[in-house]
């Protein structure tokens, strides 16, 4: 099945800690259903140093979230919609918002 949710995407959490807040899609993780958020679900993580990372200490990163917690944004009205998918004239297939119908990518 295609994506509804790409690497990009402006989307809102719509369940969980963190409802309500909006950011930009990192990541797509496709085989746990995961996606991880710009400025969502922030965690904070004990480093131990290595040749990598020979400093270690405290370090913060987003942790992924399930796919079904985060809604896109409507192009057009600012708004959380769900995401559909529909053939162009020229047989391209592309993502719908179905709020407003209008063309997500493409």
């Amino acid at each position: 099945m295609a994506a509804k949710i790409k690497k990009g995407d402006y989307v809102v959490v719509i369940a969980g800690g963190d409802k309500g807040k909006k950011g930009n899609v990192l990541r797509v993780i496709p085989k746990e259903d995961r996606v991880v958020v710009e400025g969502v679900a922030i965690v904070k993580r004990h480093v131990r140093p290595s040749q990598t990372d020979p400093e270690g200490g405290i370090r913060t990163f987003e942790a992924p979230i399930h796919i079904s917690n985060v809604a896109h944004i409507d192009p057009t009205e600012n708004v959380p919609t769900r995401v559909g998918f529909k053939t162009l004239k020229d047989g391209k297939k592309v993502r719908v918002a179905r709020k407003s119908g209008e063309v997500i990518d493409g």
